[in-house]
């Protein structure tokens, strides 16, 4: 029966169909490789990317049910607890995994991918017995799977390390670093070659020793070869070690003669390795000089690289650096004169940068957009391709945050505008606005396509401290004396962007010219001034807006105003329970502050101001008195306890119970304010006019 088997451990004692089945198999299997393939083009389009995902996905699925009926293994239990804990496991990095995380996690998953490979081609050599019956190139493609498995793994984890910080991302080079990387490589193909010959085969602890040893060299070399790539070149070697997870899949499945596995791991091997061409290109780097180490240099001052002179004389500071425009600058700067650039401005483009996603500030983001929007200003997005940490890191965060993805632009689209633009706003992002790669000679960077930001009118950029970016590279940005034209807030991106907004608000509203009086502003908006103690109440009507991004904004306002802001929530305010408190989680609101009915009810009677948002049933006082309706008895929110209420609703309709809400009536002035329409715009109405009234 071996005889016949191809020669992995789990087909010792199955067999596989033949004939029609077998016809019916290599169908199948062209069949759900083509719906991959449709899957991943999907992808590439954000409308169609989470379908292209699920039909990716299911396709999957459905292979590995393919592949269990052809070999007819359905009966062995152990796969079905490998698959169910490969599932638990995969649902609970989904769950616990946050997308600042999601780099690392991709780079993991490759290294997984490699060993699975590599465990394959193990397993295939013991099958073999004393490879006397076995042909060459199952065994070739055995030890082959063995080397591209074990390198691909090793090499991940280093990769997942370095950007996890367990790792310092500072190329890490040992002494005679070349040679060790030759011998280890060497050394690998010659056990391939070793475990390529059936006599070899033939002694069990000699055959035993090559596999161990080919494993461990391999995997040494996988280390060599990644512990020496520094942060600058990570995006590239993700892209790399993607591409060998999938040839290290396609080798396994030419081992066990698996068209499936053969077909997808292409798939994986070319995609991966289409990307990485991209990101060469889009990083002006050569994949040969990824693969031989050359992917560090001394670290090199911008400020002589970039053969920048400085003149200083009569209370000015003239900086000339070769490549860019000459640049003057007043020595003293007087207040936050990109304030005043942000009212003045009508053309503004954000350029997100990994400092955003480390402190996870895309809500502070897309609130500045939706600010300045409504201001009537064009606000766009400039994406360079390894703006993160993968490709698409920055796409991804924002889409999260609902900005819609036509104003994410590609660096060959954006770069034009620049020169069109009033202020750029550069979020957290180093290198890749970095003119130095312009100039340069010898740095990582040099000749690296970048976001020309230094064209634009003005240019405020957010940044930790003024230390390089990944590649060591200083960045004569971040230069002083260009006060009239660069505008640099150091520190946190979250907090630096709190106070860009404050200021940018107190420079628009003294440009209001109708003066702000107690008889021009809204009853409510003297209620929230004074207000010590808020609760906010969320509601399906919340939902419905996706208006969860601006209620956090607001309980920052507020909080900020010295204000205590608590939210209330009832077990049935959205349509299952803990749908409020999963809405607000994902904007970050802290979960202390979210309170039960019973723990929050005794509260409101001491509380100034309670804030409903599209909730109308949960805060209904007529569940306590109109009886014979759904919901008389039904535990209710006692907002009413609260000295002064206001409702944000879309109109005066009852709720899903059909009940109408004594809260919406006419003459309640003094006590309740109704805010009719959409949540999002009432939400935006009622932030304006407190910033107008408050300051």
């Amino acid at each position: 029966m071996l005889m016949n088997l191809p020669f992995s451990p789990v087909f010792l004692a199955v067999t596989h169909h033949t004939g029609t089945a077998a016809t019916i198999y290599y169908v199948l299997a062209a069949i759900l490789a083509i719906t991959v393939l449709i899957g991943i083009s999907m992808m590439s389009k954000v409308k169609t990317a989470v379908k292209g995902n699920l039909l990716g996905s299911v396709s999957m699925l459905l292979m590995i049910v393919l592949t269990l009926w052809y070999w007819n293994i359905f009966s062995f239990v152990e796969l079905y607890i490998s698959i169910l804990l490969g599932a638990v496991i995969g649902l609970w990095l989904s769950v616990k995994v946050n997308m600042i995380q999601m780099p690392q996690m991709v780079g993991m998953l490759n290294g997984f991918g490699g060993a699975a490979s590599m465990l394959a081609g193990i397993l295939t050599l013991i099958a073999a017995g004393d490879g006397a019956s076995a042909d060459i190139f199952s065994l070739a493609t055995s030890g082959l799977a063995i080397f591209v498995g074990a390198f691909t793994f090793t090499g991940s984890m280093v990769a997942a390390g370095k950007l996890h910080g367990v790792i310092t991302q500072k190329p890490i080079e040992f002494k005679r670093h070349a040679l060790w990387t030759a011998l280890t490589l060497v050394l690998s193909l010659l056990t391939v070659v070793l475990l390529s010959i059936p006599a070899v085969l033939a002694a069990t602890v000699a055959k035993t020793i090559i596999i161990i040893f080919s494993a461990i060299i391999s995997g040494l070399f996988g280390i060599i070869f990644a512990i020496r790539v520094g942060g600058a070149d990570m995006p590239i070697t993700i892209s790399l070690l993607n591409s060998f997870s999938g040839v290290a899949g396609a080798i396994a499945g030419l081992a066990i003669a698996d068209p499936l596995l053969v077909s997808v791991g292409a798939i994986v091997g070319a995609s991966g390795l289409l990307l990485t061409q991209i990101m060469c290109r889009s990083m002006n780097r050569k994949l040969i000089d990824i693969l031989l180490g050359k992917t560090s240099t001394p670290q090199v001052k911008a400020i002589q690289s970039a053969a920048a002179s400085v003149t200083a004389g009569a209370g000015k500071t003239e900086v000339k650096v070769a490549g860019a425009e000459e640049l003057v600058a007043d020595a003293v700067q007087t207040g936050p004169a990109y304030a005043a650039w942000l009212n003045d401005a009508e053309k503004i483009i954000i350029v997100p940068g990994y400092g955003m996603a480390l402190s996870q500030a895309q809500p502070l983001v897309k609130n500045l957009m939706d600010e300045l929007e409504d201001a009537g200003k064009n606000v766009e997005f400039a994406i360079h391709p390894v703006a993160g940490r993968m490709p698409g890191h920055m796409n991804v965060l924002l889409a999260e945050v609902d900005v819609p993805y036509e104003k994410l632009h590609e660096m060959e689209e954006i770069n034009p505008q620049f020169a069109e633009t009033d202020v750029v706003i550069v979020i957290g992002a180093n290198d890749v606005v970095n003119p130095a790669a312009n100039t340069a000679e010898g740095t990582p960077i040099y000749g690296m396509p970048i976001l020309e930001v230094a064209d634009a009118k003005h240019v405020i950029i957010m940044n930790y401290d003024k230390q390089p970016g990944y590649a060591g590279v200083d960045n004569p940005l971040y230069e002083d004396g260009r006060g009239d034209k660069i505008a640099l807030l150091l520190g946190d991106a979250k907090e630096s962007l709190k106070d860009l907004v404050k200021e940018y608000r107190s420079a628009t509203s003294q440009a209001v010219t109708v003066a702000v009086t107690e008889d021009t502003v809204p009853a409510y908006s003297r209620w929230l001034k004074d207000a010590e103690k808020i609760i906010i109440v969320p509601g399906y009507g919340m939902a419905l807006s996706q208006a969860q991004p601006l209620v956090k904004n607001l309980m920052d306002e507020l909080e900020e105003a010295g204000k205590n802001v608590e939210f209330a929530i009832h077990p049935v305010a959205g349509r299952m329970p803990g749908h409020m408190n999963v809405l607000l989680a994902e904007v970050d609101v802290p979960y202390e502050k979210l309170h039960e009915m019973e723990e929050i009810n005794p509260q409101f009677a001491e509380t100034d101001v309670v804030i409903v948002i599209g909730a109308n049933d949960v805060v209904n006082p007529a569940a306590n008195t109109a009886e014979g309706t759904p919901i008389y008895g039904m535990p209710i929110l006692e907002v009413e306890d609260a000295k002064h209420v206001i409702i944000m609703n879309y109109d005066k309709q009852p709720g899903y119970a059909g009940v109408d809400n004594p809260l919406y009536e006419e003459g309640r002035g003094d006590k309740i304010a109704l805010l009719l329409g959409d949540a999002t715009a009432s939400l935006k109405n009622l932030l304006q006019e407190l910033r107008e009234y408050c300051g």
